[in-house]
């Protein structure tokens, strides 16, 4: 008997978990049956060396050469370095207008203090309203901007106009540069990211809005969005060393920040990102402690950005916050839950259901105890745009209209196609979805504003061998070694596809660069003038948004309303005061007008007698459906008012219409009415 216990007391004592021996014993088998990494030949290292510096500096050049291509392009559009400063500031459309005048202001400011003061309290733009035009506008931009312009003497090299125009260039520069990156570390060669910036530029009039509305929010924050997928991308990596880790951390925080702080909507999209991240953590497709890191990021940078955009309360109560958090209490229930138990699989099934309900409940606990003002006719928007309501207003039938906000066409379909990047996106998706879905199954046993990331994506999937692999090995490919095949393929196809694009592509963009345009607009260039010649300086005008944009930029006069559509009170001034176009008495218009201190009201003719190309967008129509005027029922339009369209009516100069408005200025395109003070009704 003693013979028989003493192996297995001795047994028992190995298994000991707190005994300091036997850890130390551990630890020294481990350290002896560590392999000794041995080391890189030198031509290998080359060879490393080589190739990392052959893509960055392809990354880079890619970047450059995009931002002159871009810088080329406008001018040889618009003419830009013959034309008056007057004429330049023109071409700048709707809210474009509204941003760089900011940027204006700031540089006339005596000082910056000054200037962040005056825009920060600013009652010289919209009529009885002072606004807080940094927050309401996210003007950091153009702060930034200014500073730069002036503290590196710039103001004695440049002119405003060129330093701005090039930074918003530059960043583009940067954009496509990030978007080279992301494509080389998904697929391993600088081949894809080549590819990735050719499609890219191809297609960019369905990529980017860069040519016509230069000084768009989303045309400075992008760029960072896109620098921090690229960082995001290389943080997920496997492979990663500590260094490379340690610097993708630090980029993806700067740029998430960043881009956080240049668009006002930019926490919509890292809610989109956060949700991806999550799904890719439930089915163990990414490492769950870098993941959570990341959700640390967007934490940090959502109340360091609410301290720094004067307590802005939207990022208090966004979606992405409540998201975050939900997640990170969900963990912290699943903490004390051992991998591989019954328990451990139940947990991660109801996982999903426990986030969404912590998401729903927190989102709705801070919108009850956060005084805020979100955008309430964002949801309506949203819910009207997927077709979950009806709706007669005009505000969002107005914006439902805009082209950006359109369902593609059949020409966006077919321009993606004739570049060959669209039959490559849809092979290179259905292969990585189906590959998850795989992964996915074996594991638990039981995105204008995306486009460009379909360049980056199908360009990854063209030029990556374990793509090409896994497609392979569904056909069961045997006749040939599919090791092989797929390393020449992923060389192949993107030089085939490249030259060819080069040879088809190529010549039109540099037709593009040769062909000398003219931006010519006299009836709006006269305009200007009078308004500045003949105008007294307090007075207010009144008129489209997308106009009063562009005379708040080049005259300075104040206005009613402006092209901003984040805030509740300017969208009920916007849609007042497009009443102009509809059928509404001279009566009705006075008192609109009257109520925003308005002293001249400019008629457009091309909104009054606009043609437009998708039925039922015209500015008119979408009047007439808000106010009740026209009922479209099985086809026949009955007309309701009893008035004439007052944009018509008011030209004609008769009773009661002169008696309230008086033409003072026009030309073929506006028509200018100084407001009477004093009513004299003619019999």
């Amino acid at each position: 008997m003693a013979e028989e216990e003493g192996p297995t007391i001795e047994l028992r004592q190995r298994k000991k978990p707190k005994s300091s021996e036997n850890k130390e014993s551990a630890k020294e088998e481990k350290i002896n049956n560590t392999a000794i990494p041995e080391r890189v030949p030198k031509h290998m290292l080359f060879q490393r060396f080589a190739k990392i510096f052959i893509g960055c500096l392809a990354a880079v050049t890619s970047g450059m050469m995009y931002a002159l291509y871009l810088s080329a392009y406008h001018e040889r559009k618009f003419w830009f370095s013959n034309r008056q400063e007057l004429e330049r500031e023109i071409t700048f459309q709707g809210d474009s207008a509204i941003y760089y005048s900011y940027y204006k202001d700031m540089l006339k400011a005596p000082s910056f203090e000054r200037g962040v003061y005056e825009l920060t309290h600013n009652n010289k733009t919209v009529s009885l309203k002072t606004i807080n035009a940094v927050q309401q506008m996210s003007l950091y931009p153009e702060l930034i901007a200014s500073v730069l312009y002036q503290a590196t003497g710039s103001n004695e090299i440049i002119e405003p106009v060129y330093f701005y125009i090039g930074i918003v260039f530059g960043l583009q520069g940067i954009y496509v540069t990030a978007l080279f990156v992301t494509s080389w570390l998904m697929s391993g060669t600088w081949l894809a990211g080549m590819l990735t910036v050719a499609w890219f530029i191809i297609n960019r009039v369905d990529t980017t809005r860069i040519e016509y509305s230069i000084p768009l929010r989303e045309n400075w924050a992008l760029p960072y969005f896109a620098c921090q997928v690229a960082a995001l991308t290389g943080y997920l990596k496997s492979n990663l060393n500590s260094y490379g880790e340690r610097f993708c951390y630090l980029l993806m925080s700067a740029s998430t920040y960043t881009f956080m702080m240049m668009w006002e909507y930019s926490h919509y999209l890292l809610f989109l990102q956060a949700i991806s991240l999550f799904l890719l953590d439930s089915f163990s497709l990414e490492q769950s402690d870098k993941v959570h890191e990341v959700y640390r990021i967007y934490i940090f940078s959502l109340f360091l950005g609410y301290l720094l955009q004067f307590e802005n309360s939207a990022l208090l109560v966004s979606p992405l916050l409540s998201f975050v958090i939900a997640l990170m209490l969900a963990k912290c229930l699943q903490l004390n839950v051992k991998k591989g138990t019954f328990v451990a699989k139940i947990m991660k099934v109801i996982n999903f259901y426990l986030v969404c309900t912590l998401t729903v409940t927190l989102n709705i606990i801070m919108k009850m105890f956060v005084p805020h003002k979100e955008n309430g006719h964002m949801l309506k928007f949203l819910e009207v745009k997927f077709g979950l309501n009806m709706t007669k207003n005009f505000t969002m039938n107005w914006l439902l209209c805009q082209e950006s906000l359109q369902a593609p066409s059949q020409e966006f379909f077919l321009r993606l196609t004739q570049s060959s990047l669209l039959p490559f996106y849809i092979l290179v998706l259905i292969t990585c979805f189906f590959s998850v879905i795989q992964v996915i199954f074996r594991r638990i046993n039981l995105k204008y504003l995306w486009t460009p990331y379909v360049c980056m994506l199908a360009a990854f999937g063209v030029c990556s061998p374990e793509l090409w692999m896994t497609l392979f090995k569904w056909l069961r490919l045997r006749t040939v070694h599919p090791v092989l095949l797929a390393l020449i393929l992923s060389m192949a196809v993107p030089t085939i596809i490249g030259l060819s694009l080069w040879k088809e592509f190529f010549p039109r963009l540099m037709t593009e660069l040769m062909e000398l345009q003219e931006f010519y607009d006299p009836d709006t260039v006269e305009l200007m003038t009078w308004i500045k010649r003949q105008a007294p300086v307090a007075a207010v005008f009144a008129g489209s948004p997308q106009l009063m944009g562009v005379i708040k930029l080049c005259t300075g006069w104040m206005v009613t309303s402006l092209p901003l559509y984040n805030d509740d009170d300017l969208l009920k001034r916007n849609e007042n005061i497009y009443q102009i176009y509809s059928k509404r008495s001279a009566e009705d218009i006075y008192k609109i007008l009257t109520s925003y201190k308005a002293n001249y009201l400019i008629v457009e003719d091309a909104i009054c007698n606009e043609v437009g190309t998708v039925r039922g967008c015209r500015v008119k129509d979408l009047l007439d459906i808000a106010n009740g005027h026209v009922v479209c029922e099985e086809g026949d339009k009955i007309i309701y008012s009893k008035h004439g369209r007052f944009c018509h009516e008011v030209k004609i100069n008769y009773s009661p219409y002169v008696n309230y408005f008086t033409r003072v200025y026009w030309n073929r395109s506006y028509f200018v009415y100084k407001i009477n003070t004093v009513i004299s009704f003619q019999s």
